[in-house]
């Protein structure tokens, strides 16, 4: 069941959320988490029924292991656990990459049959394993079972994100106020789930249309032309950003429609001004879950390991070249690998964690570089912010090429067209203007506009939401989110238009659904 769907939208959320304002406005707050839950299971269960058992088995174990681990707790118990939910989530999703690479070096001849990924497998072991490492280091306030359960299945975030932690979740289901049903968050809830719906409909699913022969003709082993090339890589790039970003907003606004606030997502990513900024806009949850349970524990252990050593430990403007390594390069490197693999199983996302990782490296060093040398750069001037906003942009769209081509070569493929190896055209064609400019409006759009959070920060305690960028301030007078008619009439009006071409066309999945 997608949320672009006519059976979601007219069937599945009225009914959910009837039984939902019925229990809770009676204070029955117990039997709301109940009928949640209930409702996310059969939502999940909707593509194939087979893989509820396993969502459930998942729940369980890892319930029952968080609980003994915060009665005993043990750091042998706590590997095997973490352990067995990456091996479950190794056997479903990488099996078959592991076995194909295999035969293709060895010429074994193995081979295994098709196993078919379930849903939303990367994201609820990601959380179960935040939630039992708390659970070791006594950071778990909360182990009630069925809040548990509505914590790790509770539908908006359940297939594709937000990666949600424990502490964020389990507090809103134990407070009592946030069952009541409210206008505010009613209001404010559709119309973040509206704006979304548009974002994916009307923006991302056409610009799909336009990359996908593209990138098919570069899997073909054909180099596109130079003007091709581009319009590929650029249109798959904005694709997945309005694609992305929809589904966070959909997510955000169906979470408040139910009292819940989830955590941001998504914050604007393109207008970065390098890559460790880009992170921290992107996908934020996941890199919240990398820096907070991979990444710190890794420079922690090299830091401890080198103070027995009696080696060197950094200072500002004084980190040596194998400091440096130790303790940024091979962390950060290591991290972005993991981040790569969990987006698929491929060499295509090696690659591309590696790039990032390279790519964040690069710009841990400068930044180091700069403080040792004691350059100070104007932060705020727009030539060097364009440029640095430029540059990051390239750098990513670069890497979105291997994200989404179907193999490495295929990427180096559309990579070489993009270099120009394909030829140049003579002369392009009206579509190709028109791809051009579709392209910089959209650009002009992302990076000249506050994005939704930005827009409704007047009510920030809903959303979460925190303006990043100082230039915002001067458009809050004029674009602030207000529940007035004309804007209401405006938003319906987008609303309808989006909810229109949803229920005339079959819909079609978040690209985030296959990882």
């Amino acid at each position: 069941m997608l949320f672009n769907s006519t059976v979601f939208i007219a069937g599945f959320l009225p009914v959910v959320l009837i039984g939902f304002f019925l229990l809770s406005s009676t204070g029955r707050q117990r039997w709301a988490v109940i009928w949640l839950t209930v409702a996310s299971l059969v939502f999940y269960g909707w593509w194939n029924p087979a893989n509820v058992p396993l969502l459930l088995g998942s729940i369980l174990f890892n319930y029952l292991l968080g609980g003994y681990l915060l009665r005993r707790p043990s750091r042998v118990v706590l590997v095997l656990g973490i352990a067995a939910n990456l091996l479950l989530l190794g056997y479903y999703k990488y099996t078959g990459f592991l076995f194909g690479t295999l035969d293709d070096v060895f010429g074994l001849g193995w081979t295994v049959g098709d196993i078919a990924l379930p849903l939303a497998i990367s994201f609820f072991t990601f959380q179960q394993i935040a939630y039992l490492v708390d659970a070791h280091d006594g950071e778990v306030v909360e182990h009630d079972f069925l809040n548990y359960c509505l914590f790790i299945t509770f539908f908006p975030h359940l297939i594709a994100g937000p990666i949600t932690h424990h502490r964020e979740m389990l507090e809103q289901f134990r407070t009592h106020d946030n069952f009541k049903p409210r206008l505010d968050n009613i209001s404010i809830g559709t119309t973040v789930f509206l704006l979304g719906l548009f974002k994916k409909v009307i923006i991302a699913d056409p610009l799909g249309e336009k990359a996908s022969p593209v990138f098919a003709l570069a899997a073909g082993g054909v180099i596109p032309q130079l003007h091709d090339s581009w319009i590929g890589a650029l249109t798959y790039t904005l694709q997945i950003y309005f694609d992305f970003s929809g589904y966070s907003d959909m997510a955000i606004g169906l979470g408040l429609l139910f009292g819940i606030s989830l955590p941001a997502n998504f914050n604007s990513p393109f207008k970065a001004r390098n890559v460790i900024e880009y992170w921290s806009r992107w996908h934020m949850t996941l890199t919240r879950f990398l820096t907070a349970y991979l990444y710190n524990p890794i420079v922690l252990r090299v830091t401890r390991s080198r103070l027995a050593a009696g080696k060197p430990q950094p200072h500002r403007g004084k980190m040596t070249t194998g400091t440096f390594f130790a303790l940024v390069a091979y962390p950060t490197v290591f991290t972005m690998f993991i981040s790569g693999i969990w987006h698929g199983a491929g060499w295509q996302f090696v690659a591309f964690g590696l790039l990032h990782g390279f790519y964040l490296v690069i710009a841990h060093g400068w930044r180091a570089f700069k403080v040792k040398q004691g350059w100070k750069i104007d932060s705020n001037n727009r030539l060097h912010q364009g440029i640095a906003v430029l540059l990051t942009f390239l750098c990513v769209v670069v890497a979105m090429v291997l994200f989404r081509a179907s193999s490495v070569s295929a990427a180096l493929t559309l990579l070489s067209g993009m270099l120009g190896l394909g030829g140049v055209a003579a002369d392009l064609h009206r579509s190709d203007f028109l791809s051009f400019l579709l392209i910089a409006a959209l650009l002009a759009f992302v990076w000249g506009l506050p994005n939704i959070q930005q827009w409704m920060c007047h009510f920030r305690t809903a959303l979460d939401a925190r303006t990043r960028e100082g230039w915002i301030e001067r458009w809050l007078p004029f674009t602030t989110w207000r529940p007035t008619p004309v804007l209401g009439a405006v938003l319906g009006g987008l609303g309808f238009f989006a909810l229109a071409c949803t229920f005339s066309a079959a819909p079609t999945e978040f690209l985030y659904f296959q990882f």
